[in-house]
Order: C-alpha cells, then structure tokens, then sequence
C-alpha cells in the first residue's frame, strides 16, 4: 500500500459526467504505478546461487547483498542451492513468484547449459528478466612449469607444432573452463587433450603437480600457485588486457586472434517481475557496483566492475549463448 504523503501527492482525477469507467480505470491504474514502484522492497529479498559458499558467484551476491539492502531499506540474504552444474538454483529461482522477492545471481556457466544439454527445465530467455550484469572476471592461460613456453606468442606456436600432445584440466564437461579450451582449439586451430576434473581447485592442483599440461582459470585461484612458482601464467583470455594484470599480454595480441572468453556475473529476475521493479534493481546495482568502495573490492577479488542496462544485458546473454553453441557443436561437446 501507499504511504498517506504517496496518495496525497497524486494529482486529483476529475472527469467530465459523461466519461465513462474505462477512462476512470485507465487514470487510476497509470496513478498507481508510481506508488508500486516507490514501495518495493516491503520485505526482505533472496538472492538465488547455484553454487555452494566460497566461488565467484557467492563471493558478488555477498558483496552486492548488504549495499542493496542499505540502498533500500531490507534484507537481501543468500540462499546457496548448489547442484546440477547450477541448474537446481537458476530452475530454482525461474519457477519463484515474479515479485521482485527472489533474484538470480548469473553465471556465465548459465549461459553454457543451453548449449550442452538437450533438455532444460527452465528456458533461459523465456523464464527471467535481466537486472544489470554485475562483474567480468578475466582468466589466466595457465601451464606447469615443465612446459617449454616462456612466453603466450611461445606457447601458440608450441601447441601448433605439437597437434594432440598437450592436454587441458578443467572442472567438468561443459564448464566455463572447458569452453575457454575448446575456443583456444578452434581458433588457434590446434588439438589439445581435455582431461575433466572434479572441480577448478582438483584441476590446477592437477596442472602444478605435472599431471596436466594447461588450465584456463580465475585469477584469484591462479596466484598463489603462480606466486609460489608452481605454474607459469601466459595470457590473460579477455580481448583487452585487464587492469588486474596490466603486464600480462591477451591471447589475442599473441597470435589467436579475436579471442575473448571470461567468467561474468549478473543478475536475474523471473520473466513477470514489474518493470518498474527491474528499473529501480538496475539503479541500485549500477550505483553500487561503480563506487570507488565496491571496485576496490570486486577488484581485490580478481572481479572488474562491468555493469549495463537491463537491455544490454539481455542481448549480452542472447549472444554468450548463441556463441556457446555455435562452439559446443564444433566441438561436438555434449554433457548428457
């Protein structure tokens, strides 16, 4: 409901004798979309992720999560539902009411399901409405120290001249990290050997024990064995070279050209959420994420700030899946 200043700020609707219901519906409806926008949040609102506490995900709903609620004015906690390579969470929060009280923090893993799986039981875009896209999260090019590449122009030229003799750790099939591979392949035009861990920490534990040859991973979980000299990173996968790493050259600029692969973050709301919800979500999000507070943090986490319009995030996602099937089926990946 309205507060009595929200009600006694309306203009007075006066109609001639003769001008009918509908037009008096028609003024009282317009009359009270501001008031439903000026009242959300009543009560306070869940932030969805697919993931169990500790990765990416969790650590930017954490981040983002008590900002909003200082920004207006109640609780958003988390509620972590891992499984299913984060479908339980995103089919989760598809199928909650569409009023604002339950969001979705995206990964750009969601982005790969569509792509790797023949049945979903959630339609991406159909089923949510996108809120703003949160952070980009930039990964290193990652080998053992064994590997005879000093530098990322080194090891293309490496790989090219060595077709099927190098292998790849990564967290499962069809994960990010996989795809992050499988482009490296297409467009260095190279045959590397996948070799599916159980998780990101097994596969770059796989790659500084000598196990593997390679791994594409999050900055944050490549440092400290890179400071320890256990592995050697080359590349950094964004198109432009990241503020998190100013040194450390693209794969692009190193010969595999237009490559650009990252993790990312967003968020979602199911498909019927008001508009004026979405808009006033946006608002709050984008001015949080852009204080110099919050980049400090994001950036301490190996996250860039990286925020957008709902629309732009909304075709932002529409061609992160586009792309990941048009590379799922040259690679003939398939989860199921």
């Amino acid at each position: 409901m309205c507060s009595p200043s929200a009600r006694a700020a309306r203009p007075t609707v006066r109609l001639a004798p003769l001008a009918g219901m509908a037009a008096l519906l028609s003024q009282l409806a317009l009359s009270a979309v501001p008031c439903f926008a000026q009242a959300y949040p009543v009560k306070p609102v869940k932030f969805m992720v697919g993931f169990a506490p500790g990765g990416a995900a969790d650590i930017t709903a954490r981040a983002l999560a008590p900002k909003l609620a200082d920004a207006l004015g109640q609780q958003f906690y988390i509620e972590n539902r891992p499984g299913a390579g984060g479908m339980l969470g995103t089919d989760a929060a598809a199928k909650s009411p569409p009023d604002g009280y339950t969001l979705l923090l995206m990964p750009a893993a969601d982005a790969v399901q569509p792509a790797v799986r023949r049945k979903m039981p959630y339609d991406l875009m159909r089923d949510f409405a996108p809120v703003a896209r949160v952070v980009n999260g930039p990964w290193f090019l990652v080998v053992h120290p064994s590997v005879p590449a000093r530098s990322a122009r080194e090891f293309v030229a490496l790989v090219r001249k060595n077709p099927g003799k190098l292998n790849y750790a990564t967290s499962g099939v069809g994960s990010s990290a996989h795809m992050a591979a499988e482009l490296f392949n297409a467009l260095a035009k190279v045959s590397t050997v996948h070799v599916p861990y159980k998780g990101i920490v097994e596969g770059m534990t796989g790659v500084a024990g000598g196990e593997v040859d390679i791994i594409f991973a999050s900055i944050p979980s490549s440092l400290p064995l890179r400071n320890a000299g256990r592995v050697r990173a080359l590349a950094v996968t964004t198109r432009e070279r990241t503020p998190l790493a100013p040194d450390m050259p693209t794969l692009h600029e190193s010969g595999v050209t237009g490559y650009d692969r990252s993790g990312w973050y967003g968020v979602l709301a199911p498909a019927a959420v008001p508009r004026d919800i979405i808009s006033k979500l946006n608002g709050a999000i984008v001015k949080i994420v852009n204080a110099p507070d919050m980049k400090t943090t994001f950036m301490n986490q190996g996250l860039e700030p990286a925020t957008s319009t709902p629309e732009a995030f909304g075709e932002f996602i529409r061609s992160e899946v586009a792309g990941n099937i048009k590379l799922v089926k040259a690679a003939a990946i398939r989860v199921e």
